[in-house]
């Protein structure tokens, strides 16, 4: 879904996605709609075990990514070089090898022979240079030290020492087992994040998303600020069914991103709100990022209780952008749009509103218990079905199969990235390492929970800057969660908060890969985008410390009058921050002004009546002072007239 003129600015990938033509374009395009037909299969009507099915997963992801992304800058952008044919075929081959082997490996009770060490080592080197070109460097590198960390134990210092496990171990355990490379979180991508990904294909083929963008301007198009308010409402909207940040840049900011530089925005702040309104969409239930499949599958719970969770903490986010969106408008004194430029509300609804019912599908299935995948099977089947009811959404046979290979080919970068991460997850789980990190996080914060979250969050934010969201979460779920586990926090509300930290990698600047999707469509420099969408999203950041503090907001424990306490107190603290971060209210802040914006925000987190008190203080003495402040400035404006 996403083009290739927008991933130009991306400088996560060592060069941009190629663009086919002629005879390899036709057997590309093949090799991906077979792809998606046999993922539909596998998840749906066969009975393959799980590492045969995430070998066959990888084998087509692996062979599809030497195709789609050039080893270089200066590697033809048109056609894959010989070189790459090679490993599209060794990318294959190792995935089949497993396919067809595994049987006679648990024969032999797990013992390898030569060959299985040859197919593990070459697994290995293409698993790091697919992701190098899919997802960039740093997670390969990362992955090395692992293994480097896995091998050589012995010589780190102190508690990070550990005896060492020898090669024939380490490859064993990487690429024979289900406990590397083929452990839960390709497990995962094979799975759900597929089957969700393709859903979102032919909901987007179908037209769902100009329905999204034309409802949302219906809707919010006369707010102050105008498109940039619909921006931010598409791109909540669109979420529900992509669970990409990207994908969501690509399809709605291609229309919000043109209108909001029509009515005075500047391109690199059009670009950083849609950047930081779709990277909520990984937030968004029910269909929420690749990492909401893994929180579920670690965690070993229902992924209705995930996405139940999602709910309040993805309002809070959309509402953060909304009041940083607002302040802006405001500074810059900007109006909404004309009613003759809106579209009617009840002709969107009755021309396109029928293409909602796939989604309604999909939450009526997973609310009644039934697993992702069921729900994701019917909801395909439900795209096709109520696309067909009117002419302007029906899908042809060309539509069709462009869906099945943009799915194919939008989840290669995340079955990549979950590929790789298998590695580290792998020399975690051998090494002890997470529990070792755990010590020293609640060491370090001297037992005390705040601190704990705030080393978290910034180890979180590091990461970041560096991988994609799925890879943030799950390197930070398996290193830095525990900690928090054991300070007393809900699983639930450890993991989330590591998920939601690895959401906000996609704005967090110098990476920040959704940023440079929109720089690319707004035509400003990417890192102006990225450091504008940062802030935008900075309001965002407190919303974890919310959801630990009352984990009632992650649907857990639920008190009704506690819960709307929490709330209340949740969405004044977010204007606050807002406010401060955004310098602004109903005129420029002063610096008294901003410290009492920031701090009551701060104390607004914390759930007790005296850090409550304390806060709505602090919150009503700063807007008192800019309501007086201002009162002055039209006194003194009036007089001068």
């Amino acid at each position: 879904m996403i083009k290739n003129k927008e991933k130009n600015k991306s400088k996560t990938n060592s060069s941009v996605e190629r663009k086919f033509y002629g005879k390899v374009a036709i057997y590309v395009t093949f090799l991906a709609v077979f792809t998606s037909l046999l993922h539909i299969w596998m998840n749906s009507m066969s009975l393959m075990i799980a590492i045969k099915r995430n070998a066959i997963h990888l084998g087509f992801m692996l062979s599809l990514t030497f195709l789609m992304y050039p080893a270089s800058k200066k590697s033809p952008k048109d056609k894959p070089s010989v070189f790459d044919w090679i490993l599209s075929i060794a990318g294959l081959s190792v995935g089949l090898y497993i396919f067809l082997t595994y049987d006679n490996l648990v024969e032999r009770s797990l013992i390898p022979n030569r060959l299985d060490y040859i197919f593990s080592v070459l697994a290995i080197i293409l698993i790091l240079e697919a992701a190098r070109r899919a997802v960039g460097i740093i997670l390969p590198i990362l992955s090395i030290c692992f293994i480097i960390y896995a091998k050589f134990g012995y010589l780190f210092p102190g508690m990070f020492a550990h005896r060492g496990f020898s090669w024939a171990r380490i490859l064993t355990r990487m690429y024979l087992t289900d406990e590397g490379i083929f452990g839960v979180t390709l497990m995962v991508s094979a799975s759900y994040v597929f089957m969700f990904i393709l859903f979102g294909s032919f909901l987007n083929k179908s037209g769902t998303a100009k329905f999204f963008n034309d409802f949302a301007l219906a809707l919010a198009g006369r707010l102050r600020g105008g498109p940039a308010q619909v921006a931010v409402m598409a791109s909540g909207l669109m979420g529900t069914i992509s669970g990409s940040a990207q994908a969501n840049v690509a399809t709605t900011g291609s229309f919000t991103i043109p209108l909001m530089k029509e009515v005075g925005y500047e391109p690199k702040f059009a670009g950083a709100v849609e950047a930081a309104a779709s990277t909520g969409g990984i937030l968004m239930p029910p269909i929420m990022g690749a990492a909401s499949f893994m929180m579920a599958s670690f965690l070993g719970i229902p992924y209705i209780k995930v996405m139940y969770a999602g709910i309040i903490p993805a309002l809070f986010y959309y509402f953060a952008i909304f009041i940083m969106v607002d302040f802006e408008a405001k500074k810059i004194g900007l109006r909404g749009m004309k009613a003759d430029e809106l579209p009617n509300l009840k002709s969107v609804l009755k021309k396109e509103g029928h293409l909602v019912i796939p989604i309604i599908v999909i939450l009526i299935l997973l609310i009644k218990g039934l697993t992702p995948l069921f729900a994701a099977f019917f909801g395909l089947i439900a795209v096709i079905l109520t696309s067909s009811l009117r002419k302007s959404t029906r899908m042809n046979l060309k539509k069709f199969i462009e869906a099945l290979e943009e799915g194919a080919k939008t989840a290669v970068s995340v079955a990549i990235a979950c590929a790789v991460v298998g590695f580290i997850v792998g020399v975690v789980a051998m090494t002890g390492l997470g529990q070792v990190v755990a010590l020293n996080i609640i060491k370090l914060s001297l037992g005390k929970l705040w601190l704990a979250l705030l080393l978290v969050m910034i180890a979180s934010i590091f990461l970041g800057m560096g991988l994609p969201a799925t890879a943030c979460y799950i390197i930070t779920a398996s290193i830095a969660a525990p900690a928090l586990i054991r300070m007393g926090v809900k699983p639930l509300a450890a993991h989330f908060f590591a998920f939601y930290y690895g959401t906000l990698s996609a704005v967090v600047p110098p990476v920040a890969l959704t940023s440079y999707t929109a720089a690319g469509i707004a035509g400003a420099k990417p890192i102006e985008v990225a450091v504008t969408g940062f802030k935008l999203a900075f309001a965002g950041i407190i919303i974890p410390f919310m959801f630990v503090y009352s984990p009632m907001l992650l649907m857990i424990d639920i008190s009704l009058g506690k819960l709307i306490l929490a709330i209340i107190t949740g969405i004044l603290g977010i204007i606050c921050l807002g406010s401060a971060a955004e310098n602004y209210f109903i005129l420029k802040l002063n610096i008294l002004e901003r410290v009492f914006a920031f701090s009551a925000a701060i104390l607004l987190v914390k759930p007790g009546s005296i850090t409550d008190g304390i806060g709505l203080l602090l919150m009503i003495i700063f807007i008192l002072c800019n309501v007086i402040r201002n009162k002055k400035y039209n006194k003194i404006a009036e007089g001068s007239n």
